[in-house]
């Protein structure tokens, strides 16, 4: 073998140990933070509404992880499932601490499970209405169940959209819009890449601290700028400063920050689609038992008009039927409806209460798929069983 080959046989083999070693190394430091901000990409804590509790609720985001436990509610068999299962972070939708915990002494089931948990060593992580809000959510995966088309948002969230303005010299411009657009500036709906730029005359005069990259200190300085505005979702704020602030040329970077009014149409609750066929109401609620598994469905005076254009809300829904009836739907399916909510029907459309469990039970699903996708190139090893859907139901409500 020659000099030259032998050469290149020693690199392969120092690259190929080395990266195999790397990637043992990172398989076995995956942490509870490189998991949650995978989901966070799904489900931004942001999104989730003001009264709610979310994120990581017990444990600490530096632990390594040895599996994965994904369940829609954290009971105290639920803990027992993960421990069995040598899973040290549990994922729930709902949140096991809502109020404040005054203290820890077992007195109720909230407290023991905690309890159990640190116990146990195992981190609670909660999504709850951050992942009802998500156009990828709770809602979307009852819209897939049912086989709906054209799906939007039912209710869209509001105070979501954020806009930055700045002010930077012409020639730098474009490098910090590319880099704006980059960390998720500039999205409006279908559209990439949106700004608006008016070209103007800036004029500082720094003291004699200062250190200006255009102009002198203590001299007044005339200097043309663009000034440019972008919109962006609220929870990409830290990394829009982070590559403003990277990116500016100036010692003093001036900027302003507004939250717009604007709706955003893919952040919201409920979720609103068409079927493929028309039917009548008998043969959609027959559809729902069989689809979502039901033994009985509550709903309001049945209509002689075909169902074709159907809205749903995952869990307590009654607030949203009036959105419902303006966004034209013949069935509105939700749960924890009421007695005097199905008088709030009026004729104009069906509601269907199938229960609060029941039309959350596939959100459990859905976060196993998602993570299973997500990190399949990230962490294999945790992979090999270790993102596991609980096997244990946590549904309160009985029937006979």
């Amino acid at each position: 073998m020659s000099l030259k080959k032998r050469y290149t046989s020693l690199n392969s083999f120092l690259f190929f140990t080395f990266t195999s070693k790397f990637h043992q190394f990172f398989i076995y430091m995956t942490t509870i933070k490189q998991i949650t901000n995978y989901l966070e990409e799904l489900a931004p804590l942001p999104y989730a509404e003001d009264f709610d509790n979310v994120g990581l609720l017990v444990g600490n985001y530096q632990t390594e992880v040895s599996g994965v436990l994904v369940t829609l509610d954290t009971l105290e068999r639920t803990v027992d499932e993960a421990i069995e299962k040598q899973c040290n972070l549990i994922v729930s939708f709902h949140p096991i601490i809502f109020g404040g915990l005054k203290k820890l002494n077992g007195s109720n089931y909230v407290e023991r499970v905690v309890i159990k948990a640190i116990k146990n060593d195992i981190a609670i992580y909660a999504m709850h209405t951050a992942l009802d809000n998500s156009f990828q959510g709770v809602s979307a995966k009852m819209c897939e169940v049912i086989g709906l088309n054209n799906t939007k948002v039912l209710i869209p969230q509001r105070g979501n959209i954020k806009k930055l303005t700045t002010y930077i010299p012409h020639k730098d411009a474009e490098n910090l819009r590319m880099a704006l657009f980059k960390a998720g500036a500039g999205n409006i709906g279908n559209y990439k890449h949106c700004s608006f730029n008016i070209e103007g005359l800036g004029t500082y005069k720094g003291n004699k601290n200062t250190n200006p990259s255009k102009g002198k200190k203590e001299v007044l300085h005339h200097e043309p700028e663009t000034c440019i505005g972008v919109i962006f979702e609220k929870h990409l704020e830290k990394q829009i400063l982070q590559t403003l602030f990277s990116k500016h040329p100036y010692e003093e970077v001036a900027y302003e920050i507004i939250t717009l009014d604007n709706l955003h149409q893919n952040i919201g609750m409920g979720m609103i689609g068409t079927l493929e066929k028309e039917t009548d109401n008998i043969s959609f609620l027959n559809l729902l038992k069989d689809k979502f598994h039901l033994k009985v469905i509550r709903h309001s005076a049945l209509s002689h008009k075909k169902i074709k254009k159907v809205a749903v809300l995952g869990g307590s829904g009654s607030f949203a039927i009036s959105h419902a009836k303006r966004a034209g739907a013949d069935i509105f399916i939700t749960a924890d409806l009421k007695y005097h909510d199905f008088y709030k029907a009026e004729n104009q459309i069906v509601l269907a209460d199938i229960g609060h469990y029941e039309s959350e039970q596939f959100t459990k699903h859905l976060l196993v798929d998602y993570l299973t996708k997500k990190i399949a190139n990230f962490a294999p090893a945790l992979l090999a069983g270790r993102i596991i859907l609980s096997e244990k139901s946590t549904n309160p409500i009985n029937y006979i």
